[in-house]
Formats: structure tokens, C-alpha cells, sequence
């Protein structure tokens, strides 16, 4: 539910009085998944719930997933630790990003452009500023978009603790995969 309220917040956000471009890119199936490559343990989980919207027009951008969606990992107790102990999912049920894309890309051309993305970055209720490279395709109907990344885990206040530290990663590589549809912002 706290997704959909982002998205509408953003698409009024995003939304000014009197533009003449009426078109807005959304995806609500994108895919994100990590991976902790650690010397004991590989971790990995996706999330099928990624959702984004673009404005074409302001280049402004959104994007948010429920961290409780996120399945995969080795065991139960694994997905149970990162959701309840490291990603703490009551008190910050969502990851953000939000921001602009810096380069001009025409979106009412076909092709595939790579971009970087500055915005927030907010994971464990921390807000970071990140300029992030990916790749957008235009097509006639939307975009297509993929990116990976990486995040350090102390930049968003988790806490490796020392009992564990062979196992997961200091920094998570995340990857990114995002249908989107044009659609009228009326």
C-alpha cells in the first residue's frame, strides 16, 4: 500500500501545471535482486515488486520496493535474519530511490541510451546521494531499463556483527530490471 501512495506522490510531484508533455513512463513488476559475496557464503534474493515511474519531461525519476518482498537466500532463517535483524522491515518497510537523470535522452525517439541517475538512495531509513550508471531502451509502447550497483552496507547503518562477518558482504552488488509503459499523466 505504501508503494502505491510513493508512486502517486511522485506522479504529483513530478506533475507541474502547463507542461505540454503528457506522457509518463511506469513500471510495476520490475525486477531487483542482490547478492552478498562473502569468503564463507554467497546470499542471493530477488524482489519480482519493484516499482518506478519516469517524467520524461522533468527527467525526474522514482523507485521503490517492499523489502519484505524479497525472496530467495539459503534458508528461512537467513531471509528471516535480513528482514527482522539487518533491514529491520517494520521500521523501514521500503527502499528508495529518487532523483533526476542527468543526461538529455529523447524519449520520443526509439533507441538505447546510457544514462546516470543522481538521487537519493535510501535503504534502513538512511539517505544517501548516488549517481548510478544504467542503460534505457525506448521503444514505441515504454522503456526497458537496467542497472547494477553496488552499496556498502555502512553507509545505511547495518551492522555486520563480528560472529557473522565471513558470511556476508560489506558491499551488496544490486541488480535492476524494469519494464516500463507510457502512460498519460490524466
Amino acid at each position: 500500500m505504501k508503494q502505491i501512495l510513493l508512486l502517486y506522490i511522485g506522479i504529483l510531484f513530478f506533475t507541474i501545471p502547463g507542461q505540454s508533455q503528457d506522457e509518463l513512463y511506469t513500471g510495476d513488476s520490475g525486477i531487483i535482486s542482490f547478492h552478498s559475496e562473502a569468503p564463507l557464503e554467497l546470499i542471493s534474493a530477488e524482489s519480482r515488486a519493484l516499482r518506478g515511474i519516469i517524467n520524461p519531461e522533468t527527467k525526474s525519476f522514482a523507485f521503490s520496493v517492499n523489502i519484505n518482498t524479497f525472496q530467495g537466500f539459503n534458508s528461512d532463517i537467513q531471509r528471516t535474519h535480513f528482514l527482522e535483524n539487518y533491514m529491520e522491515h517494520k521500521r523501514y518497510p521500503q527502499a528508495t530511490f529518487t532523483g533526476k537523470i542527468i543526461e538529455d535522452i529523447p524519449f520520443d525517439t526509439p533507441g538505447t541510451y546510457i544514462v546516470r541517475a543522481k538521487g537519493e538512495l535510501e535503504i534502513h531509513g538512511i539517505k544517501k546521494e548516488r549517481i548510478i550508471k544504467g542503460t534505457i531502451t525506448i521503444n514505441n509502447d515504454g522503456a526497458h531499463m537496467e542497472t547494477s550497483f553496488t552499496v556498502p552496507v555502512m553507509d545505511h547503518g547495518i551492522s555486520i556483527p563480528k560472529i557473522v562477518k565471513q558470511k556476508i558482504a560489506e558491499q551488496i552488488s544490486v541488480n535492476i530490471d524494469i519494464e516500463f509503459d507510457q502512460r498519460s499523466k490524466s
